[in-house]
């Protein structure tokens, strides 16, 4: 396995950028530590696949480099980084059989037979086809495929990472679950370095240790799942985890309260510094309903299950709260917040209180 340092790397596509808009990765200055299992979140477009193929040696960086347990390998080309790549359409040979698709990378290094068919078998063993072991390719569904592409990039023992570009797009529900499970349980027994890109934030979080979430062409915040929901450092991010995503409302800062309109909200301390444009963030699951606190307008009300999704309106400006299904919402309802999950963001990022730990990006 490798530990893969990105050094201030921008790519462009086209020849002769001018401006940082002109960059599908604007700057990215990054450590994937050895045997770590990290996911790439974001929306279309946000770079994240463009910074997978400039680690798989699919594209050279416009600026910065590549290295490899501290070796350059940004001229290097994907062959010679020694990396898996399972990529987002199933990759088979359709007129070998499953157990012959998951031999031929190792023979192709010239592994030895024995090996070979232990290496083979452990990996069929783990992806649940033995039954398919000796089936052509061409008859199988496109679960069945992908498990073999997925096989395909677990196979060899001596690859430096390995990565993933959306792999479970055509996977059923159900099965993408119990691929996500079984990747978990293979990087915990053999310590693969990995690095899975997809915009679905519970395959994200299901999968990683840390999460980077990326927005337009940069990497916003790095961290734990925890990490995410707890401190976005960036709107986005609360905007982006979590269903619904973080309420955001404008207010003015004075000390260590925010003003919307004729609401007062007391913050947990005063903001180190703010300025610009100052927003209020508390997720849903923070916000409770009942008859004391701040008047709202109730607009409706969804049942999701176990719980309730009330879309109400604080001065105007749309906030949704999480309660239990049981929970009364009153005729006249009001609001609260769990204060010591009070966020502020200035220009988009998040403020630190006075005396509180720092998180970063």
């Amino acid at each position: 396995m490798a530990r893969i340092d990105l050094d201030n790397i921008r790519h462009a596509y086209r020849p002769d950028p001018q401006s940082d808009d002109d960059y599908a990765l604007k700057r990215v200055h990054h450590t994937f530590v050895d045997g770590g299992a990290y996911a790439l979140l974001g929306p279309s477009g946000c770079g994240k696949t463009t910074l997978l193929n400039i680690i798989s040696g699919l594209l050279r960086p416009s600026e910065g480099q590549i290295l490899f347990n501290g070796n350059d390998v940004t001229d290097l080309p994907t062959e010679a980084r020694n990396i898996a790549q399972v990529f987002q359409f199933p990759v088979v040979y359709d007129t070998m059989t499953v157990y012959e698709n998951l031999a031929f990378p190792l023979r192709n290094r010239g592994v030895s037979e024995d090996i070979v068919d232990k290496r083979v078998r452990e990996i069929i063993t783990m992806i649940g086809l033995e039954e398919r072991a000796k089936r052509k390719a061409q008859g199988l569904t496109a679960d069945e495929k992908q498990k073999i592409s997925l096989g395909r990039g677990l196979a060899r023992a001596d690859v430096n990472a390995i990565l993933f570009d959306e792999p479970l797009t055509v996977i059923d529900p159900h099965m993408k679950w119990e691929l996500r499970t079984q990747l978990k349980e293979l990087h915990r027994r053999f310590g693969y370095t990995m690095v899975y890109v997809t915009h679905d934030q519970t395959e994200a979080l299901t999968f990683a240790d840390n999460v980077v979430v990326m927005y337009e062409g940069e990497i916003v915040q790095i961290g734990t799942p925890e990490e995410l929901f707890e401190r976005p450092t960036h709107t986005f991010v609360g905007y982006f985890i979590g269903s619904p995503g973080m309420n955001l409302l404008p207010v003015e800062v004075s000390g260590s309260s925010a003003r919307m309109g004729q609401t007062v909200i007391e913050l947990p301390s005063a903001p180190s510094q703010q300025s610009g444009k100052l927003e209020l963030g508390i997720r849903p699951e923070f916000v409770s309903v009942g008859r004391s606190g701040y008047p709202v307008k109730v607009d409706k009300v969804e049942d999701i299950g176990r719980r309730k999704i009330v879309r109400a309106r604080l001065e105007g400006q749309e906030i949704a709260a999480i309660v239990d299904e049981d929970a009364e919402i009153p005729a006249e309802a009001h609001v609260s917040f769990d204060q010591t999950h009070l966020n502020l963001y200035s220009n988009s990022w998040r403020v630190e209180m006075h005396g509180e730990a720092g998180h970063g990006a």
